[in-house]
């Protein structure tokens, strides 16, 4: 009991970590400073909320999940899809395990909870930030591009085939349609309803 504080300190400061830590397709992609793992969350999160309650189901939940999609890459680092096939990585179930080990029980059973159902795909919410996993990265993808970084198409064709709801295809296509600061143009231009 008096080693759970330390314990969870150690946690905070385990996923602090994605602060510091780059994406690493798109050093593959050639970018030179790219968004850190928990840039990618946070926003992927939101887009999760986005999506979850278009498609009429519990955003928190879905914001949630998002939240702990990736705090295994604090362990084994965010591998490129590129070295997936040289790799045996643990799953994340098992990281995550290993990541709460000497928790508090509720403690552990939320962030366990969170990974097994964001992993398993069966709910909504799953599929929806899921969804948002890739959306987010599609959107990164046109902003790096609208940036001057050429090799984004790849990103791209591949978030967008993985989409699976109504809601996220819709996204993207609004997305891949407009640029990432037109609606500065529009609040600019007196169009307060963005």
């Amino acid at each position: 009991m008096a080693e759970e504080p330390s314990r969870l300190a150690g946690l905070l400061y385990e996923i602090g970590l994605l602060k510091r830590y780059r994406r690493t397709g798109w050093l593959v992609a050639g970018v030179r400073d790219p968004e850190s793992i928990a840039d990618h969350s946070f926003r992927t999160a939101i887009i999760a909320s986005v999506i979850t309650a278009l498609e009429g189901g519990n955003p928190e939940r879905a914001a949630f999940m998002s939240l702990f999609h990736d705090t295994q890459e604090s362990r084994v680092t965010d591998i490129p899809y590129l070295a997936k096939p040289y790799l045996k990585a643990a799953q994340n179930e098992e990281v995550t395990a290993d990541q709460v080990r000497g928790l508090p029980g509720p403690v552990a059973e939320m962030v366990s909870g969170a990974v097994e159902e964001y992993e398993e795909k069966t709910s909504l919410e799953a599929v929806c930030a899921r969804d948002a996993d890739k959306l987010e990265c599609l959107i990164q993808a046109i902003e790096y591009r609208e940036q001057g970084y050429q090799n984004m198409q790849p990103w791209i064709d591949s978030s967008l085939a993985a989409l699976k709801t109504p809601s996220a295809k819709r996204l993207a296509d609004e997305a891949l349609g407009t640029g990432s600061l037109e609606w500065v143009t529009r609040v600019l231009n007196g169009d307060r309803d963005t």
